[in-house]
C-alpha cells in the first residue's frame, strides 16, 4: 500500500519540484476579467505578474471543487493507497471544505489535513512529509509527527508596496497612499491560520531587520528541518540582499537554503517586490 501526498497551488511547490518529491499539486483557479486560469499549470508566476502589473483586472482566486478532489481520491482508492491532502488554511479558503466533503464518499484512507499555513509554510510542511514518508513512516505517523510539528513552523514577510492590498480589498486608498509615500513596509505572518501584521517598518532595511528579530525571538531556525525563501515579482534582487543582511543567522547552512517564487494566490495581494521566508523553529 503506497502513501500519496497531495496539496495545493497555495503551498508556491513548482510542478517540477513536485514531480522530483512524488507530490501532485492541484492548482487554485485564478481569474483575470473573464480570464480563468490555472495557478502554475495554464498561469506561470511569470505571466501572472505581468498580467497583474499590466491589466486593470484585479484578480480573483476560487477553491478546488469537490469534484477535481473526488479525482484524486477516487485514483488512491481504486489502486488501494492511502492518500494525504495537505491543504491550505482553513481560515483563508474553501479549499478544506470542499476536500472534507469530496472526502465523504470514500474509505478511510483518505485523510484531509489542514495545515493553517500557506505559500512557503505549507511548501515546508509538504516537503516535511515527504521526507518521513522516504523514511518509511506510516500515514499515520506522517500525520501525527506533522500536527505535533506544525506548531513550531513559521512564516515571516515583508512586502514592498501597500498598493495591491488596497486592491485587494484588505487597505483603504487613503492608508496606501500614506503609507507608500512614507516607504511604509508591512511586515506579516501567519497566526492560527491568518494573516497578521505584526509590524511595519520604514524602508527595506528596517523591514530586513524586522524579519531578523522574528527569527530570533521565536527561537531560531531548525536547520534539520526544511526551511524556504520566496519573492514575488521578476527579480530574486531584494530577496538575495535580504539574504546578505540577515547572515548570521545562516551561517555554515547557506547549501540548505532552497527559494521559490510566490504564485497567484498570495502574489495578487503582496504585489511584486515582497520576500518571505518559512522554517521550523528549534
Amino acid at each position: 500500500m503506497a502513501i500519496r501526498i497531495i496539496t495545493d497551488s497555495a503551498s508556491d511547490i513548482p510542478q517540477d519540484v513536485a514531480k522530483e518529491w512524488g507530490v501532485t499539486v492541484l492548482p487554485i483557479n485564478v481569474r483575470f476579467g473573464d480570464e480563468e486560469y490555472l495557478d502554475g499549470v495554464t498561469l506561470s508566476a511569470e505571466d501572472f505578474y505581468h498580467k497583474l502589473i499590466e491589466t486593470d483586472e484585479v484578480p480573483k482566486t476560487s477553491q478546488i471543487s469537490p469534484y477535481v478532489y473526488a479525482q484524486e481520491f477516487e485514483k488512491a482508492d481504486e489502486a488501494g493507497d492511502e492518500l494525504i491532502y495537505f491543504c491550505l488554511s482553513s481560515g483563508v479558503s474553501g479549499c478544506y471544505q470542499s476536500a472534507t466533503l469530496a472526502a465523504a464518499d470514500y474509505s478511510d484512507n483518505i485523510h484531509i489535513v489542514d495545515t493553517k499555513q500557506f505559500c512557503i509554510s505549507e511548501y515546508i510542511l509538504v516537503q516535511r512529509a515527504v521526507m518521513l514518508r522516504d523514511e518509511g513512516k506510516s500515514c499515520d505517523e506522517i500525520i501525527s509527527i506533522i500536527q505535533e510539528e506544525m506548531k513550531n513552523v513559521h512564516v515571516i514577510s515583508a512586502f514592498d508596496t501597500l498598493e495591491y492590498l488596497k486592491l485587494g480589498g484588505r487597505l483603504s486608498s487613503a492608508a496606501a497612499f500614506a503609507g507608500n509615500m512614507l516607504m511604509i513596509k508591512p511586515v506579516i505572518t501567519i497566526e492560527d491560520g491568518l494573516v497578521k501584521v505584526i509590524g511595519k517598518a520604514r524602508g527595506s532595511k528596517k523591514s530586513h531587520n524586522m524579519l531578523t528579530e522574528f527569527v530570533t525571538n521565536s527561537g531560531g531556525i531548525d536547520f534539520s528541518k526544511p526551511l524556504c525563501l520566496a519573492y514575488s515579482g521578476f527579480s530574486q534582487e531584494v530577496l538575495t540582499k535580504y539574504v546578505e543582511d540577515s547572515k548570521a543567522i545562516y551561517e555554515g547552512h547557506e547549501d540548505q537554503l532552497q527559494y521559490t517564487v510566490v504564485g497567484a494566490t498570495i502574489g495578487t495581494y503582496a504585489g511584486p517586490g515582497a520576500i518571505a521566508l518559512a522554517y521550523f523553529s528549534l
